[in-house]
């Protein structure tokens, strides 16, 4: 008999639906293994400071086996860690010119059993380092739509149905519409549109969750899409039952099979590149394969 990952990615708590196949309890962890292989291309027309964050995460439920970093020109490059969640960031200068980024990695990754009881967290009980994740941000004004959280999602259950129905309402009540959005659109515009990306959509839910005292973050990572063309890929994570639990409102990507870069408040702490200069991005190609799983 096939088991919880072999299953289709369509898996239904209540009335909500998430995509995934994560199993649950009380299954045990699967591991899973991917290659990354990411490509950008600038064209710089003069000095320019670029920041990246393109490494995929050593950390939480990932292991990198193996990486490389080619840049062409071979210019000299920074790494550092954040201090306190520890995704990477590399820093570049360059000069005028193409600049192109190869980024490579062996990624295993252990997807842990989803708990159908995990509670919310009262907030006297949170860890201290996870307060700042119910506080309103740039693009999560969580204090704008706390009444329309209440009014939507405050009479429900408390715990993982809860948030489920906070992704399936963002899922079947906003369109998924490139261009739609801007380096400047919130989550209240996203609500007031009703359309957006996947960040777009990702900042809806963590405004939601916020809204609720339940606390939520944004993540960035490598993912598998259905159709062309790749991209880099946003989700969200709630804090459930004692460990965060990652959900995806556009249903474009298995939850399982995202391979994590940056984790932050909003997208201002996870740019795949932050440029200060007169840099254009000509092309990206951001790819992931699975090359191997073991339940």
């Amino acid at each position: 008999m096939p088991n919880d990952l072999q299953r289709t990615a369509a898996t239904t708590v209540g009335a909500a639906r998430i995509y995934t196949r994560r199993a649950t309890l009380p299954d045990v962890p699967a591991m899973q293994t991917f290659d990354i292989d990411c490509i950008l291309d600038y064209e710089v027309r003069g000095p320019s400071d670029f920041i990246f964050q393109v490494h995929a995460h050593h950390g939480f439920d990932q292991q990198v086996l193996s990486e490389s970093l080619v840049l062409t020109p071979n210019l000299p490059r920074h790494v550092f860690a954040d201090p306190g969640i520890g995704h990477r960031f590399m820093r570049v200068h360059a000069d005028s010119g193409p600049f192109s980024l190869r980024y490579q990695a062996r990624v295993q990754r252990t997807v842990q059993p989803m708990d159908p009881q995990a509670r919310e967290w009262p907030i006297a009980d949170l860890p201290d380092d996870l307060l700042h994740n119910l506080n309103p941000t740039r693009y999560c004004e969580s204090d704008h739509l706390s009444a329309v959280s209440q009014s939507l999602f405050g009479q429900l259950p408390l715990g993982l149905s809860r948030v489920q129905a906070i992704v399936e309402w963002i899922h079947q009540n906003n369109s998924y519409q490139i261009g739609t959005s801007n380096a400047t659109t919130t989550a209240r515009d996203v609500f007031n549109k009703r359309a957006g990306v996947c960040r777009d959509f990702a900042h809806l839910g963590i405004t939601f969750c916020r809204a609720l005292n339940i606390p939520a973050r944004l993540v960035v990572g490598y993912a598998q899409f259905d159709d062309p063309p790749s991209d880099f890929h946003a989700m969200f994570e709630a804090y459930l039952g004692g460990r965060w639990v990652m959900f995806d409102a556009t249903q474009m990507s298995p939850i399982d099979d995202l391979v994590r870069i940056a984790t932050g408040r909003d997208a201002k702490d996870v740019a795949f590149a932050t440029i200060f200069g007169p840099a254009t991005l000509l092309a990206m190609d951001p790819q992931i394969v699975k090359v191997g799983g073991v339940t």
